[in-house]
């Protein structure tokens, strides 16, 4: 059955979560792009068949009933693909602002080298509009995505992370189960990227 494929890979995106991130199914994509490829090509053979041979008077009228639903298939094959693309591409935008510069291996693990390109370019384009913000050290934006309720956050590490620097000049060692007060801009990534969390009174 036409486009069967094409919406399996909807339903996909559909099952996940808004914060995940599905593993890119290149297989299917191929088998879409080959069925619409194929429904061209038959497209493209009847058409021209008809055109050579004036339907109107060799009675071929009933061939255009099956040409125009091979249409609409391969318009819907190509929806589904820019829907599945797109969707994806706006969970990774997603991700760069929950996760930051830098997203788990276990989520890369889930692009394509084009997504993967595209989001180290989405960064770099990021990078440059906060850098044009605030002065001459530039304004992180996708810090405090929240507002907060105190500066301060006591929080423990969660693995060994080594030297830290805040505004200051002081340096904390960040080691495995260690608990410290600290400003609570300086350590949000570091608690969207597992390395700390916060500890709640």
């Amino acid at each position: 059955m036409f486009c069967e494929k094409a919406v399996e890979l909807i339903r996909e995106l559909h099952r996940m979560s808004d914060g995940q991130l599905p593993a890119f199914n290149e297989d299917s994509i191929r088998q879409v792009l080959e069925e619409m490829k194929a429904l061209y090509d038959f497209i493209y053979i009847f058409d021209s068949f008809i055109i050579s041979h004036n339907s109107a008077t060799e009675g071929k009228s009933e061939l255009i009933p099956t040409i125009k639903f091979r249409h609409c298939c391969l318009l819907r094959n190509q929806r589904c693909i820019t829907a599945y693309l797109y969707d994806r591409l706006l969970r990774i935008r997603a991700l760069r602002w929950e996760y930051g510069s830098v997203l788990p291996t276990t989520i890369r693990f889930h692009m394509c080298a084009e997504e993967l390109e595209w989001f180290n370019q989405y960064k770099k384009s990021l990078a440059t509009y906060m850098r044009s913000l605030g002065g001459e050290e530039g304004l992180d934006i996708t810090q405090d995505m929240k507002p907060p309720k105190s500066l301060y956050i006591e929080v423990r590490c969660l693995k060994d992370h080594g030297e830290f620097e805040i505004d200051d000049g002081t340096v904390i060692l960040l080691k495995k189960n260690s608990q410290h007060f600290l400003p609570r801009w300086k350590c949000e990534q570091l608690i969207r990227q597992g390395v700390l969390e916060h500890v709640i009174s």
